[in-house]
């Protein structure tokens, strides 16, 4: 696909539906009611996008305790446990909710399972923002499990009626084993459907499983605590890539390019395509000057932005620059 001294970028790669509403949702309240808007936690986990953000003049905070009664906050695409938005409601805060909405999904099947009297198996990280919203659903009823070697300690008999959740940034096939290892151990279980995992999670997936099977050396843009973005580093290797995670192009190490003919770039769902940019002109420098673009699944998701956030006048919500950053 490339000859020696050649990139290929990923398609798709880069900002998914969910991102970009929620950076245009931020971006949005700061024209609307000015500076300071807060936002619990990162509104995405990319460096960039938040350095960006708090010079325009948004305020991450760790907890909605932190941001001043009867102030804009706005919960991040990551999503927030109940117990959250009590607090928010308490400190009459004026709640903007950027959470994906697939995200949303996941919360209300585990809302489901609770009423259902299931036991609810949520496969992801633990402390990860998403696993801690989703389980502050039915706390009393959930259990965090990541591995395979975590379904064999569970202390739940075989008949023990369970659902499945999973946190939705996971690698599909490292899911899929969790998944197929609860099916042994229980007789009575609901699992998710495949669209659990997010589209532009597998979408991106995919895409580096391909580059990683065709290019000595795979780099992902993002950030160091992106779910997704670390994900697909693990799968570049797990399909028989060199595969580093490159949060910018500074952070490149050039001792991996070594005795390296072409290279597979791609991008975590929460990167800008600036940083790329930046990572593929330093690469132009660096002996890799080709660049060709992989074939690959064009997305068209959109998800609608919250109609608070329209314009007064005409209704319409106007484009921001951040979330509509385009390749």
């Amino acid at each position: 696909m490339s000859a020696t001294g050649g990139i290929v970028l990923a398609q798709p790669r880069g900002f998914c539906a969910g991102v970009r509403r929620a950076i245009g949702i931020v971006e949005r309240a700061l024209d609307l009611h000015g500076a300071p808007v807060y936002v619990r936690k990162e509104i995405v986990h990319n460096h960039y996008i938040v350095a960006e953000l708090e010079r325009r003049g948004a305020v991450f905070v760790d907890s909605e305790e932190d941001v001043p009664e009867g102030s804009i906050c706005v919960f991040s695409a990551h999503g927030v446990s109940p117990a959250v938005r009590s607090g928010a409601a308490d400190r009459q805060l004026e709640v903007i909710d950027a959470t994906c909405p697939l995200v949303s999904k996941v919360h209300q099947e585990a809302l489901r399972f609770a009423r259902d009297g299931r036991i609810i198996l949520l496969v992801g990280h633990a402390g990860h923002e998403e696993v801690e919203g989703v389980l502050g659903e039915a706390p009393e009823r959930t259990v965090v499990i990541e591995t395979v070697e975590d379904v064999h300690r569970l202390e739940l008999p075989a008949d023990t009626p369970v659902g499945c959740l999973t946190q939705t940034t996971l690698s599909f096939d490292e899911t899929r084993k969790v998944v197929d290892a609860l099916h042994e151990r229980f007789t009575d279980i609901v699992t998710p459907s495949e669209d659990d995992i997010c589209y532009a999670s597998q979408n991106r997936q995919n895409a580096v499983k391909e580059l990683a099977r065709r290019h000595d050396l795979v780099l992902v843009v993002g950030s160091e605590n992106s779910s997704n973005s670390l994900r697909m580093v693990e799968v570049a290797r797990e399909h028989g890539a060199a595969a580093h995670l490159v949060p910018d192009a500074g952070r490149l190490d050039e001792a991996w390019l070594t005795g390296v003919g072409s290279i597979g770039v791609s991008s975590g769902a929460s990167a800008p395509e600036i940083l790329v940019s930046g990572l593929v002109e330093r690469l132009a420098g660096l002996g890799f000057p080709d660049v060709e673009l992989q074939d690959g699944i064009a997305e068209d998701v959109v998800f609608a932005m919250p109609g608070r956030l329209a314009d007064p006048v005409t209704g319409r919500i106007p484009r921001t620059p951040l979330a509509d950053e385009s390749r």
